[in-house]
């Protein structure tokens, strides 16, 4: 019987992929269909895309299917082929990742985002907290392409919603658009329409990082009683590409947060964020080192040498130490809910400078 998941530790399968003498093209993709049997369908592609070597993180529900991976690039044309003959998964459009940049990620080259292969059913592709029987993914919003979303963006009264977490806008958006003060999807949704009560007959435009939750977000809005709704077909990721295919004006600025190891690719060279230390011009990412905490947050080079790559003066002096040390320590900060609430990762110089002034205490 085939094994349908990975038996190797995390460590030595980075190993492996940083030996690998071969490049890797770095693809999402996402359709809401119905699955009626997720759990076979799931197994059937591990089996399939195991075979091509193919890693990342997938998501299998009733409703459809999410996935970011890493595609050996001699072996793409088979998995593309592999695609069309899935079910569900005809003429489908894969995001082709950006190549990541130079920078504090640069270990991550050639698609080497992912190391392993998992899939995991769930019970929806997008936690969207709808508890009503009658919504249906069957009626959405409009599809806008790059060209269409520059031509509706450029009537004033066309109004934008960003439908990501703050550490992903704080990065980069489009001009004009209205973060949603939220960190998560289920909250986001009721707030957006919330929100625009006032603005029903208005085009309103919604996009996210790939499509994946503006779609959702588009047919939550005309269940709603919204008339006019677009959203951004293939999200930041496929908008990016065009414009550069076409030679369109990017009226997205700065950076697209994405959900691998390399936490960005650049659009336009404009740096809107913030190192949350220092508060220099800065929008790279990048997980504590601290095993203890890993929070997320914006770094520059300079605080990241000053503080070892850690979030925080506490974080630094524990590096160090076990990781059992480490995690008991940070449990025994009384840090508040909001100090490590990653959408509020920039208040990190508040908790040093509270550190520093004995009002964090840390329990022996």
């Amino acid at each position: 019987m085939a094994v349908l998941h990975n038996r190797v530790s995390n460590k030595e399968l980075k190993e492996k992929l940083m030996h690998e003498t071969f490049e890797r093209t770095t693809i999402s993709f996402y359709r809401y269909f119905l699955i009626q049997n997720p759990q076979k369908y799931r197994d059937d592609l591990y089996k399939s895309f195991d075979a091509l070597q193919v890693f990342g993180r997938i998501y299998v529900a009733t409703e459809g299917i999410n996935a970011q991976i890493s595609v050996p690039t001699h072996h793409l044309d088979v998995f593309k082929t592999l695609i069309e003959n899935t079910e569900g998964l005809q003429q489908l459009r894969l995001n082709i990742a950006v190549q990541d940049e130079q920078g504090l990620n640069d270990h991550v080259k050639q698609g080497k985002s992912f190391w392993v292969l998992k899939i995991k059913v769930r019970e929806k592709i997008v936690a969207d907290g709808i508890d009503d029987s009658s919504f249906s993914m069957e009626r959405k919003g409009k599809y806008v392409n790059a060209a269409e979303m520059n031509k509706l963006l450029e009537d004033p009264e066309t109004i934008v919603i960003d439908m990501r977490n703050h550490y992903e806008y704080e990065v980069g958006h489009f001009n004009k658009a209205l973060e949603i003060p939220s960190d998560t999807f289920r909250e986001q949704l009721p707030m957006a329409a919330d929100m625009m009560k006032d603005h029903k007959n208005k085009n309103i435009i919604m996009y996210c990082t790939g499509g994946i939750r503006c779609e959702k977000a588009s047919a939550y809005m005309l269940h709603k009683g919204f008339d006019n709704v677009f959203h951004l077909e293939g999200g930041i990721i496929n908008y990016a590409k065009q414009i550069k295919e076409k030679g369109l004006e990017a009226k997205f600025i700065g950076k697209n947060f994405v959900f691998d190891d390399r936490l960005g690719e650049r659009v336009t060279d404009d740096i809107i964020a913030h190192c949350h230390q220092c508060g220099k011009p800065c929008d790279t990412h990048t997980n504590c080192k601290n095993d203890g905490c890993h929070l997320l947050f914006i770094q520059c080079k300079a605080c990241a040498e000053e503080l070892d790559g850690c979030c925080s003066i506490a974080c630094k002096d524990t590096i160090d130490l076990p990781l059992e040390r480490q995690e008991a320590i940070r449990k025994g900060i009384d840090k508040g809910q909001n100090i490590f609430n990653k959408s509020l990762a920039r208040l990190r110089p508040k908790l040093n400078e509270m550190i520093q002034n004995n009002e964090v205490k840390i329990k022996p």
